[in-house]
């Protein structure tokens, strides 16, 4: 059986892997952003199958990414790649601006075939200092982040239930934890995903 690292090679290479679906090859959820590194790297070195930072072009299907570090990142997305941004998204919305995480396999020529990659994916924890029909109010870390819910996008987990639409059981006070698309140079997330322990 053809792995997935084998058909975005062949697919970024020529070799013929044709269009793949990204659900074909189990697409990565907005968890997996936040995964650990690659079984096989050093711990406390970095792991030359991934990148994060921010789009600054976007040339036919390649993203030039500058990362934190300041080292510029070549970020190919091909038939194989699934994308993320508040959801499953296309190619063409990755905008100039937007922060990234990207995750694939390295090339010779040191371009990164993207397996995934999460557009503007935040994982903040805090508490709930206000919150209206639309908008939670979090207070992470003394700092304020607005929280969008999105119509038929967002959703909230309560303990162990199954996720449910209706965010209507947070309270002030409580902490949580959001995942979500942040807003570029902003303090405001549209909310995918709100944690809530009780």
């Amino acid at each position: 059986m053809t792995s997935r690292r084998q058909l975005l090679k062949s697919a970024v290479l020529g070799g013929g892997a044709g269009v793949v679906a990204a659900t074909a090859l189990g697409s990565l959820g907005p968890e997996a952003a936040f995964g650990a590194a690659a079984p096989d790297v050093e711990p406390g070195a970095p792991d030359p199958d991934f990148a994060e930072g921010r789009i600054r072009s976007v040339k036919d299907n390649t993203l030039l990414v500058l990362g934190s570090n300041m080292v510029f990142h070549n970020i190919r997305v091909v038939d194989g790649t699934s994308l993320w941004k508040l959801g499953p998204t296309t190619f063409d919305q990755a905008k100039p601006g937007d922060g990234l995480y990207a995750r694939g396999v390295r090339m010779p020529d040191g371009v990164l075939a993207a397996e995934s990659v999460w557009l503007n994916i935040v994982n903040i924890k805090g508490h709930v200092s206000n919150i209206t029909s639309e908008k939670i109010h979090l207070d992470h870390k003394g700092q304020e982040v607005l929280c969008h819910r999105v119509a038929g996008k967002s959703i909230a987990v309560y303990s162990d239930a199954p996720p449910s639409a209706d965010l209507s059981l947070l309270r002030v006070g409580q902490h949580v934890q959001i995942l979500g698309a942040w807003r570029p140079d902003t303090n405001e997330v549209d909310i995918a995903t709100v944690f809530s322990p009780h």
